[in-house]
């Protein structure tokens, strides 16, 4: 029998990201980073006016971040300790929107801290990739966490059975990221996510079984 397999993204998910990267905006670029949509760009303002920053500049500045300062982001609260629960019972593996290039900047980055899980890079929205891993691991139940709406959408669109948690672990950033219409559940940090993980895996049954599961909170 295959065993439920955890799909979950890196940044602000499992690794703090935005605050990193607010910080090394303002030191390095002058640029302060107030997150207003889920378009960084229209996040972004100089502190000396314009000219604005616009989405090409955005994609170099983020691109320049994931160059150099990856080191700079933390784990986030009981990650290590949730993963390492949930993998008694489940298979993982984390799933980032990072250039395919930088696959082994990731692995390496989330073995500083004691992550040791396959590592898939992605590009735009995540139901493609999701319903390939499904293809490859065939689990039994699956869940998937991440912090953007759009990749819920994208999963409950192509593969409405897998559960979705919509989850974003910055205590500063999460009260402005309001929960995704498309994620069955909103919870914020890892101590009571893994639990809900884990509940769905131990039920062994599909998210689309349930109709009246679909809770957005």
């Amino acid at each position: 029998m295959t065993k439920p397999l955890l799909i979950t993204d890196c940044d602000d998910v499992l690794l703090y990201m935005l605050t990193p990267f607010g910080e090394w905006l303002d030191k390095e670029h002058d640029i302060e980073f107030r997150l207003v949509s889920e378009d960084y760009a229209n996040s972004m303002r100089r502190r000396q006016g314009d000219p604005e920053v616009g989405r090409e500049e955005m994609w170099e500045l983020l691109r320049s971040f994931f160059d150099g300062a990856m080191h700079t982001q933390p784990i986030a609260d009981h990650a290590h300790e949730a993963l390492r629960r949930i993998s008694e019972e489940a298979d993982i593996v984390v799933l980032t929107n990072l250039e395919y290039h930088r696959q082994q900047d990731r692995v390496d980055q989330l073995a500083k801290f004691g992550i040791h899980f396959p590592v898939y890079c992605n590009q735009g929205p995540k139901g493609p990739r999701v319903l390939e891993l499904l293809e490859k691991y065939q689990p039994s139940v699956a869940v998937f966490v991440d912090d953007l709406g759009f990749h819920h959408q994208s999963v409950a669109e192509v593969a409405p059975a897998v559960w979705r948690l919509h989850m974003h672990v910055d205590p500063d950033i999460a009260p402005t990221v309001p929960p995704s219409e498309h994620a069955h559940h909103r919870i914020d940090d890892w101590l009571h996510g893994r639990q809900w993980v884990l509940d769905r895996m131990r039920a062994g049954l599909p998210a689309d079984h349930r109709a009246d599961d679909t809770i957005t909170a």
